[in-house]
């Protein structure tokens, strides 16, 4: 697995907001570009995100499941890119304060050529892509705070 952390000054709720939010997926996740539909039921154990990867005119439709949901805490996808591939992504969120969400993304190739890269060669592409999905992601998320505080 490789894993990228930040912290985000906004409560895990908030944080989760966003991910909870299917139609939000491509404002966050680098390399998704648009949604097609979101699963009604979202983020429920199985549901799907239909998106597109990539840029307009070369656009792959795929989907992201959900196979494990607790929140405010976890959220754990199945993204799919094919023919790329297909990897695991665990979003753990942990209050470390009032206010203040650590949150640590793990991700790792399971299906297709990225999973024959040894974790060291998959870092050097992911680490960078999912600093910049979780900036995107606290963005966000802050920005409902600013929008709707915490009563």
């Amino acid at each position: 697995m490789v894993d990228v952390k930040m912290t985000v000054d906004t409560s895990p709720e908030r944080v989760f907001e966003v991910l909870a939010d299917g139609w939000t997926y491509a404002a966050w996740v680098v390399g998704a570009s648009h949604i097609r539909d979101v699963d009604q039921g979202w983020p429920a154990r199985g549901t799907r995100i239909h998106h597109c990867v990539g840029s307009w005119p070369l656009l792959l439709d795929d989907v992201t499941k959900v196979h494990v949901v607790d929140p405010p805490r976890l959220l754990e996808l199945e993204a799919r890119a094919w023919p790329f591939g297909t990897a695991r992504i665990r979003l753990e969120l942990r209050e470390t304060a009032t206010a203040t969400t650590e949150i640590l993304m793990s991700e790792q190739a399971t299906r297709g050529p990225g999973r024959l890269l040894p974790e060291a060669a998959q870092a050097l592409f992911l680490v960078p892509r999912n600093r910049e999905s979780l900036r995107r992601l606290a963005d966000l998320a802050k920005g409902r705070e600013a929008a709707q505080p915490v009563d």
